[in-house]
């Protein structure tokens, strides 16, 4: 979620936070309403890998860098894949590129 507020000589500020989780994590159900954020069979587990190993975007993001150096150091013979699998190296390649290119410049 995130939240624009305007303050008084402060101009815009922006903030996002997962009010949702923290909230319901804490309060548990209220009421008769039950929000659930995502099914699974273990979310105590589901849990803790998010705490403790990473982000759901941390762990593609580590997929997506391994899966760019197999396809870069891959000796494919791009004459046997057909138009949509080359298209899809592509996409994925540019999507790579997109990240990397969002991670600069936050730095």
């Amino acid at each position: 979620m995130t939240m624009r507020i305007t303050a008084p000589l402060g101009g815009a500020v922006t903030q996002a936070f997962d009010f949702w989780s923290g909230w319901f994590k804490n309060i548990g159900q209220f009421g008769f309403i039950n929000i659930d954020l995502g099914r699974t069979e273990k979310p105590e587990l589901e849990r803790r890998i998010l705490e403790e190993v990473g982000s759901y975007g941390r762990q593609i993001g580590r997929m997506s860098e391994a899966l760019e150096v197999l396809i870069d150091q891959a000796d494919l013979d791009r004459t046997k894949l057909s138009d949509g699998q080359i298209a899809a190296l592509h996409e994925f390649k540019e999507m790579v590129d997109d990240v990397k290119l969002c991670k600069t410049r936050a730095a």
